[in-house]
């Protein structure tokens, strides 16, 4: 992410809060767990055995506990602008700590790399047009040649019924998980109001314009799309190769 996004982040920066974030994002996003799982096959269909992985938006650290539990050999550089997020993160990683790195900021943060692969979950819809534009082009030049980038976040249809209706069912999804209705609509109310969210033509579009290839869709689930897409290039000779 760029410079100047925290004021879409309501919340990450309230200790509280970050402590209780782990509880919320299988409650409210369908199929988080296996979301996770998916991700992490997607990279390593091409990341190799032993690969550095860049995770941006890594505070809570779910992510990173998930892909270091499935893939032992990885090792990861995690990028997050909240130092309370970030804290969490490094709970959550427990034993697999000396294998992950944290930053503190935004994708400008990261190590240039080259790495071997890249995610961005549940984060791209709090960054507006401009910025995450820029923070896809920064994520391409950070990754080897023919390696994936995984994104998930909220995109769905901007018109007015579209938007309703998509958001009405992520508020069901909320409260057949047990979560309030009252907190469930406020969400989705908050989702509407306050973040850039983009139709997911436009998602798209975005990565095919910051240079990637073989942009497919790979999950969908009510507001929710993830895409996996490939750095430009030939393919590495060894694209198992850790990141340095």
């Amino acid at each position: 992410m760029e410079q100047g996004n925290d004021a879409a982040m309501p919340g990450f920066s309230d200790r509280e809060t970050a402590a209780r974030y782990a509880q919320g994002p299988a409650r409210q996003v369908p199929g988080f767990h296996d979301m996770q799982r998916m991700a992490a096959l997607l990279l390593a269909e091409r990341a190799g055995a032993e690969a550095g992985i860049l995770v941006l938006g890594a505070g809570g650290g779910l992510e990173l506990r998930a892909f270091a539990d499935a893939c032992p050999g990885w090792r990861f550089t995690g990028v997050d602008p909240s130092a309370e997020m970030l804290e969490e993160a490094a709970r959550a990683v427990g034993p697999h700590a000396p294998r992950v790195t944290l930053h503190h900021g935004y994708i400008d943060s990261a190590p240039p790399g080259p790495f071997d692969g890249a995610t961005c979950l549940l984060t791209l819809h709090f960054v507006g047009r401009e910025d995450r534009a820029r923070t896809l082009a920064a994520l391409r030049g950070r990754l080897r040649p023919g390696a994936p980038l995984v994104v998930v976040h909220h995109s769905f249809p901007r018109d007015p019924a579209g938007q309703a209706l998509w958001l009405s069912r992520c508020a069901a999804f909320a409260v057949s998980s047990g979560i309030k209705r009252e907190k469930a609509e406020a969400a989705v109310e908050a989702i509407a109001q306050r973040l850039p969210v983009l139709p997911p033509e436009e998602d798209e579009a975005m990565l095919r314009d910051a240079g990637f290839r073989d942009v497919a869709l790979f999950y969908a689930a009510f507001t929710f799309r993830g895409w996996v897409a490939t750095a430009p290039g030939p393919e590495p000779a060894d694209n198992g190769a850790p990141a340095r």
